[in-house]
């Protein structure tokens, strides 16, 4: 997969997956941010020795992308020269949610595609910032064609352990630039005819003008990305997962259900007024792959399967919920989370090129996306020691993207979701209004009837 660099190092050409990223970062979708919050001052050198062990560790996350416009191709290359990433210190003192917006709206990638000479820019930046109340932010952006969501909660529990072991820490070592998902799936996986994949991307295109939507605030194109949070105590939490459980369905239908109740809601629709609401499913693809990956392989390995509900109002959550999960289920069954792979990368990438073809031109690709497993973290004593506060890890979204990525973790047991969007597009009211209802919803359900 690696080939030695005129330059010295060692280079790979992206994926098709990963080249999606490459076109869809710059216009401000996939930058990743994950976000520590402590209540004091971080070593700085000892951070840093931290960040160059995780670069040493995973190559990738000391690579540069490069884009050669004679081509019009992307490649990642990482020299064979020790890390050279310098941490970043900001004196922008803001509250911690802010900081995270920040972040997420600092984008080192939106020139890389727009000229006629050959470009590198680096995949990973850290920051460090000083927070009111005596508190600091330190940030992780990354580039998410080389890191995606399992990959970038993996890394932050590697770098808080480093920090907690003074940095002597061991920490599993990759060799060389990965894989790209398309070279590592099961041989037969993604094979589709082609009059299928013709009839699938006619269906893919002419079901996404039928598609309802949030109430746009603003047409035309949004120019960053918002969140809001969505926290459910223990004990609320407890009941919607035994409940998911006795009902045999997933965490991320019942996220999905509640999103399309609430979204239906907000509306002045008569009643048995019928919409169509699309959703987004991301799949970790690493334990389907030949060979199989576990998360310390950095990269970019999930698949999307896009499918869509008509709602008329009245439905209950759970009913709901069950109807999404099996749609699916039985789409994975039906392995469209690998033969539809290559028909979505190229939907996206002509929506990049052609907003028009969304709904107002808003980049708009359906109304919710959703992670088919949530992220499951707990805090222990050494959490405590480096004065670990919080943690939020999501990515940008006001390129081509949902209405509402849901990025959910189960944290010490409570349910907590970044729920990010695009603004102007939807303003902060709209969206914390929508995902209040989202958490309403949920916790009545939850409760015995």
């Amino acid at each position: 997969m690696s080939a030695q660099s005129p330059v010295g190092g060692t280079s790979r050409a992206v994926g098709g997956t990963e080249y999606s990223w490459c076109r869809a970062v710059p216009g401000g979708t996939g930058v990743t941010v994950s976000a520590l919050l402590l209540s004091k001052p971080p070593d700085l050198t000892l951070l840093h020795t931290c960040i160059h062990k995780l670069q040493i560790s995973h190559p990738i996350l000391r690579s540069k992308l490069r884009f050669d416009p004679s081509t019009n191709s992307f490649s990642f290359f990482t020299p064979s020269d020790s890390p050279t990433l310098q941490i970043q210190t900001s004196d922008l003192a803001q509250p911690f949610d802010l900081t995270i917006e920040h972040e997420m709206n600092t984008n080192p990638w939106v020139n890389s595609n727009l000229n006629n000479q050959v470009t590198e820019a680096d995949v990973m930046f850290v920051s460090v910032y000083p927070l009111p109340d005596q508190q600091w932010a330190v940030v992780l952006r990354l580039h998410t064609a080389a890191c995606d969501r399992a990959a970038a909660a993996f890394l932050v529990r590697e770098l808080l352990g480093l920090l907690g072991g003074g940095g002597e820490r061991e920490i599993v070592k990759e060799e060389g630039l990965g894989f790209a998902i398309e070279d590592c799936i099961p041989a037969g996986k993604a094979n589709k005819p082609f009059w299928a994949r013709g009839a699938d991307m006619i269906g893919y295109s002419v079901n996404a003008f039928r598609f309802s939507n949030l109430e746009f605030k603003e047409t035309g194109f949004p120019n960053s990305t918002q969140f809001v949070r969505l926290k459910i105590g223990v004990e609320d939490t407890d009941r919607i997962l035994s409940g998911c459980k006795s009902k045999g369905v997933n965490l991320f239908g019942l996220l999905a259900a509640a999103g399309f109740i609430a979204a239906r809601a907000s509306k002045d629709l008569p009643d048995e007024k019928w919409e169509k609401y699309s959703l987004a499913t991301l799949i970790d693809c690493r334990s389907l792959l030949d060979p199989v990956l576990s998360d310390h392989h950095v990269g970019f390995y999930h698949s999307a399967i896009l499918n869509s509900l008509d709602i008329k109002g009245g439905e209950d959550l759970w009913d709901l919920a069950q109807k999404i999960y099996t749609s699916l289920t039985t789409a994975k069954d039906k392995n469209k989370h690998f033969t539809d792979m290559v028909d979505l990368n190229f939907l996206m990438c002509k929506a990049i090129e052609n907003p028009s073809l969304t709904p107002s031109s808003s980049l708009r690709t359906s109304l919710i996306s959703v992670f088919e497993e949530p992220i499951t973290e707990s805090t222990n004593q050494f959490h405590k020691e480096i004065g670990l506060l919080d943690y939020i890890g999501c990515a940008s979204v006001h390129g081509v993207s949902p209405s509402l990525a849901i990025f959910d973790s189960i944290r010490d047991g409570g349910l907590d979701c970044a729920c990010v969007y695009p603004s102007p597009t939807h303003s902060r009211e709209q969206m914390q209004d929508f995902v209040d209802h989202m958490k309403k919803i949920l916790i009545e359900y939850s409760l015995p009837q």
